[in-house]
């Protein structure tokens, strides 16, 4: 059911108090009145703190500064008037004592008569003694659908041609911004560019930007890093692969779901977050990262709203790419006592959505300790696949070292016995094996030369790895991940 259609089903009901949060405000109005034209007339009174009442000549200005004396209205009219009194930010009054009260008392008329409160606002807080009159009718942003006409719109408006092609693909990259915000990233390529073109895409996402800059939970990721700067890992590379196209027009036309999501666990060092963003690289989605951390607030009841906020945010910038980086850290077993049950309530916040999100939002949550994690989320249908990173064999340490050496050395890798080097570094990752080629690299630096085979052992060899500092733990994580548990990304 959309916005218009549950709106008019709630006026009809006689519910009498909606509270409705957007931060559109002049979109959620023209929606509001493009609703009425399909009921029989109705009056609208538009309220706001600084101007009163302003649509009504009859009563403009009245009860500016005054949010009581607004709700007085309402008896003011007769019973058999048909109306509809929108309240903007007035929830920043709800607390106050009187105007709960008259808001209660009001109730009783507001059921009787055809006469509807609207609350808009850019946050939910609707006071406990409240929660019974007050109905929450969600504003959401402008659809695919929504955002095409006002692309054709406006290129009509500038007599431009273009694409229907240039259309889809523009349109989407608008999604999860409100008009005004399209209309000012439009207008700012007109500006620069004096048309619409494919520059003006770029321009979109400094809006997006900036939508993340201004919360301090999610990160905007810029990522140049691409499958090819990461050796081995064939069969997590391969799935990603095919899903590549997973969230286009023609997959969704085909019938195809979108993906949810995928957890990468396994040995520090192994490229668990390379993938991510070489993930973001290829599919040619925005990637957002997750700072766990700042999820626990200390204040009770800031957590789950601090989720929720993550959620909007995500499903608004759609279709995006949400990392959790060090999952197991956040949603420990070990950590939920000691907080009130902080920790449970956003996990199942969290795994609730993960479930049953229906919006292109595909989660990467990357671990490195599988067993730390609660079994809700590891079972099938929170995420699509599960892979464990392991320690690179022989064959995919011979590919981190050309990989590496090709960067740095692209002219001198025929220099370096690739092969040898990668039998002296069993059991290490591919972060420590680029340390011990950083190490080596120094050598020849102090020295003033260019960094030979020989620096590389020497440097490889000051490098102590993870597999001989705690053994055991490795081991244990091997034996679980090759138990057949999880599936392997090489």
């Amino acid at each position: 059911m959309n916005f218009s259609d549950e709106f008019l089903l709630l006026l009809n009901a006689r519910y009498p108090i909606l509270y409705i949060h957007s931060f559109e405000e002049d979109r959620l109005e023209y929606s509001i009145r493009k609703s009425l034209n399909n009921l029989q007339e109705r009056a609208i009174y538009t309220w706001d703190f600084i101007e009163g009442y302003t649509n009504n000549p009859n009563i403009r200005g009245f009860a500016a500064k005054n949010p009581l004396q607004a709700l007085d209205l309402v008896e003011k009219l007769t019973a058999e008037t048909a109306a509809i009194f929108i309240l903007k930010d007035f929830n920043k009054f709800l607390n106050d004592v009187s105007v709960s009260r008259k808001l209660k008392n009001l109730g009783r008329i507001l059921k009787t008569q055809p006469k509807t409160l609207i609350i808009t606002a850019t946050e939910v807080n609707v006071p406990r003694e409240l929660t019974d009159l007050v109905t929450i009718l969600e504003f959401k942003l402008p659809t695919l659908i929504e955002i095409k006409k006002e692309l054709r719109r406006l290129f009509a408006s500038l007599d431009q041609s273009v694409e229907p092609e240039f259309i889809e693909i523009l349109a989407r990259s608008c999604q999860g911004l409100s008009i005004e915000r399209i209309r000012r990233a439009l207008s700012k390529s007109i500006a620069q560019y004096t048309k619409i073109n494919n520059q003006t895409i770029n321009l979109i996402l400094v809006e997006k930007r900036q939508i993340i800059s201004q919360t301090e939970i999610l990160e905007f990721e810029s990522s140049d890093v691409t499958f090819q700067d990461i050796g081995g890992l064939d069969s997590l590379k391969e799935w990603t692969y095919k899903r590549k196209d997973a969230f286009s027009e023609k997959a969704e036309n085909y019938g195809l779901p979108s993906p949810k999501g995928l957890l990468i666990g396994g040995i520090q060092g192994t490229g668990k977050s390379l993938t991510v963003k070489a993930i973001s690289n290829d599919w040619k989605l925005p990637l957002l990262r997750l700072d766990v951390g700042r999820l626990f607030a200390g204040i009770v009841g800031e957590s789950e709203s601090r989720v929720r906020q993550m959620i909007d945010i995500a499903e608004a910038l759609a279709p995006c790419i949400l990392w959790i980086d060090e999952i197991d850290k956040a949603f420990s077993t070990q950590n939920t006592s000691g907080d009130s049950g902080t920790t449970n309530r956003v996990f199942g916040t969290f795994i609730t959505w993960l479930s049953e999100k229906t919006t292109q939002v595909f989660v990467v949550a990357t671990a490195n300790n599988f067993q730390a994690l609660p079994l809700e989320i590891i079972r099938k249908g929170r995420f699509d696949e599960i892979f464990f990173v392991n320690l690179p064999d022989l064959k995919e340490r011979q590919q981190i070292f050309q990989v590496f050496l090709k960067r740095l050395r692209p002219e001198k890798i025929e220099n370096f016995d690739i092969k040898s080097l990668s039998k002296k570094t069993k059991g290490f990752s591919g972060a420590e094996i680029q340390q011990g080629i950083i190490e080596g690299m120094f050598i020849a630096f102090n020295e003033k030369r260019d960094f030979t085979n020989e620096d590389l052992i020497l440097g490889l060899e000051q490098v102590i790895p993870l597999s001989q500092i705690n053994p055991e733990q490795v081991e244990q994580l091997q034996t679980w991940a090759l138990s057949g548990r999880i599936r392997l990304a090489s």
